[in-house]
């Protein structure tokens, strides 16, 4: 199975929940081909909602938090207290981000703001969820925006998670759809039969072939 499987399966039981006017936004990059036929199968528009990983600042690998365009970072208390840091040591971190975040919006959507979301039911999706950091801030920065737009639901879709992580995601949106959660799980990838790495063209290249706004 690879990612475009993966959505078009999500995409059966999503339309089962009979949403009347949602609109998909992916993380990119791994989530887009998944969030591509779940769009067509809604009929749909599908957009970015831009993300990033904030590093420990001697380990960039190790995440301690996320932040999501439009939104606040949001910071996992327990590894914080784990490496012994407090948030504003990774101010610089979270600026660099910024940058970052901001760089991919204009690649991404070259300025466009987001799809309207006011009145509608929002899905974001994603590939699979590990620790989730990144999907708890896409849920909160929908949040903030869908208070000041008077939204529907916000619906969180994938493939395949972590069952904690999944159960912890369920208390930041309406609705959690997973196809899968692995009793032993230890990474998004290692539940897919294709995984490759997307570039910034594949995701544009997608976005290209999707419902518009």
């Amino acid at each position: 199975m690879d990612r475009a499987e993966a959505g078009e399966l999500l995409a059966e039981a999503l339309v089962g929940l009979r949403l009347p006017d949602p609109v998909v936004l992916a993380l990119p990059r791994g989530g887009v081909p998944v969030a591509v036929p779940i769009g067509a199968a809604l009929g749909a528009p599908v957009d970015v909602l831009v993300t990033r990983k904030i590093g420990h600042p001697g380990q960039p690998e190790l995440g301690l938090g996320a932040i999501a365009e439009g939104g606040e970072p949001v910071f996992d208390a327990a590894m914080l207290e784990h490496v012994g840091l407090e948030p504003d040591d990774l101010a610089v971190v979270v600026e660099r981000e910024r940058r970052e975040l901001a760089r991919r919006v204009q690649v991404y959507r070259g300025g466009r703001e987001l799809p309207p979301l006011a009145g509608r039911d929002v899905i974001v999706v994603d590939d699979g969820l590990a620790t989730g950091g990144t999907a708890r801030a896409a849920l909160r920065a929908v949040r903030g925006r869908m208070r000041t737009q008077a939204g529907g639901m916000v619906i969180l879709a994938v493939p395949v998670a972590a069952g904690e992580t999944a159960r912890a995601l369920a208390e930041e949106a309406d609705e959690v759809v997973v196809l899968a959660v692995p009793a032993h799980f230890r990474a998004v990838g290692q539940h897919y039969m294709a995984f490759d790495q997307l570039t910034d063209a594949d995701v544009l290249a997608l976005l290209s072939g999707s419902a518009g706004p």
